[in-house]
């Protein structure tokens, strides 16, 4: 089992300590890189590495007066290195600092992400199984229309879980950007060595070009990723949310001992898992949308995407994280009643197979549309006076002409859906 991940160590992830510990050692890696060139001293980079200290509340603090947070980390890096603090930040923008940590945060946040997805993957993948050969009801428009089995919608959450994994692993590997060019990215001030040496180091690849900023494109793809993700998760919540329902009852939250479902009726058990992961996914779209609006910036530079990205990304990312451990959890420990799946089957007094009955017309010569009236005409008696439809089919002698009871009883069977159970099975892998 993959150990499962909490919201704890996605809030370190953006917490300021950890954001101003990548800022420091991408500041020391570039003076490293420049005193390799020599530009700065060598002795100089060394005490530099030795030295710097950065201190998060004075930062904050020093951030009152400055106005400017990328200023008051560097007036506290000069607090521990003194003079040497010239040859911090030399010929380096903010952006230099901020978009490359930036990156570093996000893979960070989308490997836990990336780790999450595979545990639900598991999961589904189990339960896929375990109810592979348990018949359900297949509905369409929210009506029962042919047998399916119940593990059929495991399998294929399970193959979308998969889809995501490879979505989000692909989003991260484009987000795997680092830029350390200078003011408007033209590294005017700045050798190009120095963005390769700190961005070896990080893990990273160097922009092809950066303006002043890495281009919000790549990140609005990672957003957007996060909400397919999410739009996953919701689908799988109101799928469980219905079969819930007191009129269903196919499956059903575990209710643990001591929980209450309703202030006011004691009777209550309420898909209340399902129904915060649903809200969730909401938000996480609402997120995506303000990502895209982020790649638009005057003459290719501004910080108007800053202030949105603050939020949305820690908020997405802590988000998605805890609606897939709300979700594993939810599929973990489901209940499944296998008697209310039959029951539920079986509500239609056997219409579920009227397409077999049309089929076997259709084998016998019988032109479609006469073939479909001559089934229809029982169904409907079925539906009105609600017999069963075997009874209704035995009544009608346009059928019977066709068909000896025994070959019409044959009919009322499950055993051909697993056939094609078995080859989808075989096709995701879960056989």
């Amino acid at each position: 089992m993959i150990p499962r991940y909490t919201r704890k160590e996605m809030a370190k992830i953006w917490s300021d300590e950890n954001k101003y510990s990548i800022w420091l050692e991408i500041e020391l890696l570039a003076t490293e890189a420049q005193a390799k060139l020599g530009i700065v001293p060598k002795e100089a980079a060394k005490i530099i590495r030795e030295k710097a200290q950065i201190n998060t509340d004075r930062i904050l603090e020093i951030e009152e007066t400055t106005k400017h947070d990328v200023i008051a980390f560097l007036t506290n890096i000069e607090e521990s290195v003194g003079d040497l603090s010239a040859y911090v930040h030399f010929g380096m923008t903010s952006s230099d600092v901020v978009d490359t940590a930036f990156s570093v945060q996000i893979q960070q946040a989308g490997n836990i992400l990336v780790k999450d997805l595979i545990q639900l993957s598991h999961i589904l993948s189990s339960k896929a199984k375990e109810y592979k050969y348990l018949p359900a009801i297949g509905r369409s428009h929210g009506i029962h229309a042919e047998p399916i089995t119940f593990g059929l919608k495991f399998a294929l959450w399970y193959d979308e879980c998969l889809r995501n994994i490879q979505r989000m692993s692909d989003a991260l590997d484009g987000c795997r950007l680092g830029m350390i060019s200078g003011a408007v990215g033209t590294y005017e001030h700045i050798p190009q060595f120095v963005e390769q040496y700190v961005c070896d180091h990080l893990n990273l690849n160097p922009v092809k070009i950066s303006t002043q900023v890495i281009q919000r494109d790549v990140f609005s793809n990672f957003l957007a990723n996060i909400a397919i993700t999410g739009s996953m998760l919701e689908k799988i919540a109101i799928e469980l949310r219905h079969l819930q329902r007191t009129e269903v009852r196919e499956a059903e939250e575990y209710f643990s001992k001591g929980q209450k479902g309703s202030s006011a009726m004691p009777h209550k058990r309420n898909p209340i898992s399902a129904e915060n992961i649903t809200g969730q996914a909401r938000l996480l779209r609402a997120y995506a949308s303000a990502a895209f609006e982020n790649n638009a910036l005057w003459h290719e530079r501004d910080i108007s995407h800053s202030s949105v990205e603050r939020v949305i990304f820690p908020d997405a990312t802590t988000s998605l994280d805890y609606i897939l451990d709300r979700t594993t959890k939810l599929i973990e420990n489901l209940i499944v009643y296998p008697e209310n799946i039959e029951k539920n089957l079986n509500l239609t007094n056997g219409l579920i197979f009227s397409q077999k009955i049309l089929l076997f017309l259709a084998k016998k010569g019988i032109a479609r549309q006469k073939a479909y009236e001559i089934v229809q005409k029982s169904a409907m008696r079925t539906w009105n006076e609600n017999i069963p439809f075997i009874d209704s089919l035995k009544a009608n002698s346009d059928l019977m002409e066709q068909i000896t009871e025994n070959e019409l009883a044959n009919l009322f069977s499950f055993d051909d859906i697993f056939k094609g159970v078995d080859y989808i099975y075989s096709r995701l892998g879960l056989d």
